[in-house]
């Protein structure tokens, strides 16, 4: 019981967090969420017995940003599934590229970073893709960050939480 985890989800039926099952218990009890479902179990006091928790809603709606992805190295070859953006030859000895050389006013951004392997890199050089002739397969762009990823790590242990979560029945077939 001391390990149980509950989800929390915001007034929409979003899922909002993950918290141990005693302070999923204290919102409800302070009327601050509602139980949506319950687990097998019980928490005594000297004078009450209360379910376990599995699921609770907010009784307020929540505002949270949006998750961003932070630009770095290792994102940027995840993004582009870690093979040259010019040649497609994957490996783990990549680097990254300015489709518009920085010295030329080409930005440190999602947009114009791509990961290249050293020949296409070094063939490139400080010039633009037409320049040297050379052609991206795939345009560079912001990826998108899953909002539900985080939620989808404990479906095997909660499987009663699969309901509550976009995306969780494709990712049971998967597994």
């Amino acid at each position: 019981m001391s390990g149980s985890l509950a989800l929390v989800l915001n007034q929409n039926y979003e899922p909002l967090n993950v918290c141990h099952v005693h302070r999923a218990l204290v919102l409800v009890l302070r009327g601050k969420a509602e139980n949506v479902e319950t687990a097998d179990g019980v928490i005594h006091s000297p004078n009450d017995r209360f379910a376990l928790p599995s699921v609770i809603r907010m009784v307020y709606y929540v505002r949270r940003p949006r998750p961003q992805l932070r630009l770095s190295r290792r994102e940027v070859f995840a993004r582009d599934g870690w093979a040259c953006a010019y040649c497609g030859r994957n490996g783990r000895d990549l680097t990254l590229d300015h489709v518009v050389p920085r010295y030329r006013g080409g930005a440190h951004s999602w947009e114009n970073l791509v990961s290249a392997c050293k020949p296409c890199n070094h063939r490139k050089a400080g010039r633009t893709p037409s320049e040297a002739h050379m052609r991206l397969r795939i345009a560079p762009s912001k990826p998108r960050v899953p909002i539900y990823h985080n939620y989808l790590q404990h479906l095997r242990r909660y499987q009663g939480w699969g309901k509550f979560i976009p995306g969780a029945s494709m990712e049971r077939a998967a597994v």
